[in-house]
């Protein structure tokens, strides 16, 4: 059997830019969520109104993603990618500088960000169409883990930047180097060639129906996004009543402190596990791996000691660092790009939505309750259920890598199959052509970012 050599994927030119602009946009993005809490905390001394600007980046993000998915498959991906970016440029850098005037107005701070979630409805879908137009299928279970460790990586840093710029110098500078992030970000892409699959001129509406059919059409595709979402609920609930307990009940503060890093790393680990650990089914091991997140709802409800607590959530978090650049994966792989961003919106749209619900229904649950062990309990049998997808043949078949001697898929390298193509058969049409990039083949833009939740 011919034995075909792959380049890394960071010898590839436009792989590199993706993998530069997406670490560095990711650590500037790292450093808001705690800039912001402060900031409005500071400005308004009330929690609602931090609720109210999150809830404006939110609210348009979820309603507009099933558009900035049709918008992802018709147009280049990344001229998509590079005018959300400096969209979201103006947004942060507007709201830094509004926090360092003299009277922050909460009003501006909300629209600025309603902005910013506009924009990131479009640059959300594009994740999957660039990363696969970079680099080959053999090497995109490597490309996708190498991207998603760099990003976790640069999430282990954002906290403490956060804090130097915001005790030294103020919030307003942490929502400025974001704002710069996503300046680098869009002039890397301006650099970026790839090959774009040709798009198929429709009605909105069928363009619409045409990605929700591609969802429903694969078993394996639509019960993983069913245990996706459950997967998210059950961490709004750890997420939600942890601190409090941990609090309390753990030692204090200092032990929530501790499961966040613990569970930073623990991501970190399993993106770095990912590159390495080709298992015959990934998907299948991948899915197993959720049902992990029951151990640290379990030690949370029985109030076992802060040790145990930390490590279980560095596993369950690890099962998560593990999943998502194999999901990655699988999706560029089994999906044609012509519909990839419309698939991808849909996967976002549904675990997006499955969070605020928990937030929202955990601290009613515990009060009705008058306990959070029962709550917490239930929480953890529902991520037990995440596994039950384990049961679907899709499931057990996507990805898998054929027996020693045989074929391998583009999940863990060697030859390709046929599907894999973006030509498939004498009368195909040749994709067009963004740049002179040959090594590339479908597009796909991995310049999103994402909260470490299942997003697929």
């Amino acid at each position: 059997m011919t034995s075909t050599h792959h380049p890394h994927p960071l010898r590839l030119p436009a792989f590199r830019l993706l993998f530069l602009g997406r670490t560095i946009s990711t650590l500037g993005d790292a450093v808001v969520p705690a800039a912001l809490a402060i900031a409005i905390t500071r400005a308004t001394g009330s929690s609602s109104a931090l609720a109210l600007v999150l809830g404006c980046a939110m609210v348009p993000r979820l309603l507009l993603l099933p558009l900035g998915g049709v918008v992802g498959d018709r147009f280049d991906p990344r001229l998509v990618a590079l005018v959300t970016d400096l969209v979201r440029a103006v947004a942060q850098i507007a709201v830094g500088l509004e926090l360092l005037g003299n009277r922050p107005g909460l009003a501006p701070i909300a629209v600025a960000e309603a902005v910013g979630g506009i924009a990131s409805a479009f640059a959300m879908p594009t994740a999957s169409p660039l990363v696969a137009a970079a680099v080959d299928g053999p090497q995109r279970m490597r490309a996708n883990a190498l991207l998603a460790s760099a990003v976790n990586g640069a999430r282990l840093g954002g906290p403490a930047l956060a804090g130097v710029l915001v005790l030294t110098a103020g919030p307003g500078w942490a929502f400025l180097l974001d704002g710069a992030s996503f300046l680098v970000s869009a002039a890397l892409l301006t650099r970026l060639k790839v090959r774009r699959a040709p798009a198929e001129r429709r009605s909105l509406r069928a363009d619409l129906l045409r990605g929700w059919s591609e969802v429903r059409s694969r078993d394996w595709y639509w019960t993983s996004l069913i245990g996706h979402a459950v997967w998210n609920g059950a961490a709004a609930v750890l997420l939600t009543l942890g601190p409090l307990i941990a609090s309390r009940r753990m030692g204090g503060e200092g032990v929530w402190i501790a499961m966040t890093q613990a569970a930073a790393f623990g991501v970190l680990a399993g993106s770095l596990l990912a590159g390495r650990y080709h298992p015959r089914r990934p998907l299948l091991v991948a899915t197993l791996g959720l049902a992990l997140y029951a151990l640290p709802l379990v030690a949370l409800a029985v109030t076992a000691p802060a040790p145990v607590t930390v490590a279980s959530y560095a596993l369950a978090m690890t099962g998560l660092g593990f999943l998502n650049p194999v999901w990655q994966t699988v999706v560029q792989q089994e999906f044609p790009p012509q519909v990839l961003a419309r698939v991808t919106s849909y996967d976002w749209l549904l675990s997006l939505a499955a969070a605020p619900l928990g937030y929202t229904l955990a601290p009613l649950a515990a009060d009705a309750w008058g306990s959070t062990g029962p709550l917490l309990v239930t929480a953890a049998l529902v991520a037990l259920a995440c596994g039950g997808a384990a049961f679907v043949p899709g499931v057990r078949r996507v990805g898998r890598t054929a027996d020693a001697g045989g074929p391998t898929d583009n999940l863990t390298g060697g030859p390709t199959d046929s599907r894999q193509s973006l030509e498939k058969g004498p009368g195909a049409t040749a994709p067009e052509v963004t740049g002179v990039n040959s090594t590339a083949q479908e597009a796909t833009v991995g310049a999103a970012r994402r909260d470490p939740t299942i997003r697929g």
